[in-house]
Parts: C-alpha cells; structure tokens; sequence
C-alpha cells in the first residue's frame, strides 16, 4: 500500500545503460542485473520541472569522461538530460573498484567473518559513491538514498565495461 506521498512521488520504469561501451565479467553484470531490477521494482526518481508523479525512463552513459543522465518520460519523448562530471566520483569509484576485488576473492577462498568485514568495508564505500551522488543531483534530480545506491552501482559497471 502506498501513501499519498509515495503517490506524488515520480518513478523509473526503464533504465538502460549504454550498450556500446561492451561486457564486463559475470559478477559485474549480475550486479548491473540486480541494480536495474531492484530500481524498476522502487525507486524515487524527480527530474527538477518534471510532472510530480511522472513515470522516467533513463539511459546512463559515459561521454568524453562525463556522465550522461538521458531522462525521457514514458512516452519516450527527452525530458532532460543532465552531464555530470566524473572527477568527484574518481576516488571513490577507485577505492569501490578495490575492495570488490577483495570481494569477489574472499568469496571463493575466505572465512565468513573475513568476507563479512570486506562486505561491511564495500558496503561504506558504496554508501559514500551514493551520498557523493545525491549531492552532484541535487537541484537537478531528487533521489532518495536506495536509487542513489543502485544508480551508484550502475555508474561503476558503466566504469568497469570501459
């Protein structure tokens, strides 16, 4: 059940990221697969100027090191596209890159409770990506913290394909 807020509220109903940049490996793409599934499924997503309540469907891609937020309403017709500069995501995305390396070893070699304290580590350092995130849309695009969470893994698979 949803409240009349939740009502108001504008929602992605599509997102797809840019396919020419190519492949990653199959934990990347799982990831990609459960962060598309888990923001169609809920997701607070307000283009500033946009219809409250209006339904998005959103292309990320990378252009000339800048990240590109192509916003079109359900209809398919461009609503806004917004161009944000990578440099604030830079360390952040780099030290994301690392542990998940960590990770993704420790799963196939480590104890529990060393997986567990990588996972919690990963987890910070996603946490950080997405309030880095919801910063650089501020006054462009509301977002609450799980969009930005989930947009903050398909910013790193756009990374890691590239």
């Amino acid at each position: 059940m949803t409240s009349g807020s939740d009502q108001k509220s504008g929602k992605l109903i599509d997102i797809e990221l840019d396919e020419s940049i190519g492949r990653a490996t199959p934990d990347v793409e799982h990831e990609r697969a459960v962060a598309i599934f888990d923001l169609i499924e809920e997701n607070v997503f307000n283009p500033a100027g946009a219809p409250e309540g209006g339904r998005f469907k959103l292309k990320l891609s990378l252009a000339d090191k800048r990240l590109v937020f192509d916003i079109r309403n359900e209809d398919d017709e461009p609503v806004v596209a917004h161009i944000l500069s990578l440099t604030p995501f830079r360390r952040v995305i780099k030290d994301y890159f690392l542990i998940c390396d960590s990770y993704y070893e420790a799963i196939r070699s480590a104890t529990p409770q060393q997986i567990e304290a990588i996972d919690m580590g990963r987890r910070g350092i996603h946490n950080d990506g997405s309030q880095t995130l919801m910063e650089r849309l501020k006054g462009k695009i509301a977002v609450d913290l799980d969009t930005a969470r989930r947009l903050f893994t398909l910013i790193c698979v756009l990374h890691w394909r590239n």
